[in-house]
């Protein structure tokens, strides 16, 4: 949490998200879960609703807990692996299209996709009242990792790759 977009997002959804979905979800909380917060993230645990935990053993319990997973990026590079970890737990995304930029994600399908902060508040509150809603979307989430990206798919795909490297190497 101390790489400028984490700490960017984090701190604009602080500002400009969060507030809109606590005063439609008064009793909603946030758990900022990254390691090295710098201080400016560890300030927002001053903000009611807001837990800022730093390094963490093991970031599943804390996922598993979520009702909604959000990615609130607005800049930068990366993997983007974190959606593909709330995904493979079956959990309900909302990212900008920053957050999920290059990942083969359907926004309305893996994941809600909203920029603009009413927008991502909107879309988090809509999923925090309606679980079934959560639910089909982690489901489909999960499918889609289970399907292209488990061990067993990636594994296949390789040795694929390396048996076409030695059929031309012939």
């Amino acid at each position: 949490m101390d790489w400028f977009p984490n700490e960017d997002c984090i701190l604009h959804f602080t500002e400009a998200v969060f507030p809109r979905i606590r005063d439609a979800v008064p009793d909603v909380s946030l758990t900022v879960v990254g390691r090295n917060p710098s201080p400016r993230v560890q300030r927002l645990a001053a903000i009611p609703g807001v837990r800022v935990t730093g390094t963490v053993k093991d970031v599943r319990p804390y996922v598993a807990a979520a009702a909604v997973c959000v990615v609130p990026l607005r800049a930068g590079g990366g993997t983007r692996l974190k959606i593909f970890e709330m995904l493979a737990m079956g959990k309900a995304v909302v990212s900008t299209t920053v957050g999920a930029e290059g990942l083969p994600l359907t926004p309305g399908t893996h994941f809600v996709q909203a920029d603009d902060p009413a927008e991502f508040a909107t879309a988090v509150v809509a999923l925090l009242r309606d679980p079934l809603r959560r639910q089909a979307l982690g489901r489909a989430g999960r499918r889609l990792v289970e399907e292209r990206y488990s061990w067993s798919q990636v594994v296949r795909e390789f040795e694929a790759r390396c048996e076409e490297v030695v059929s031309h190497a012939r």
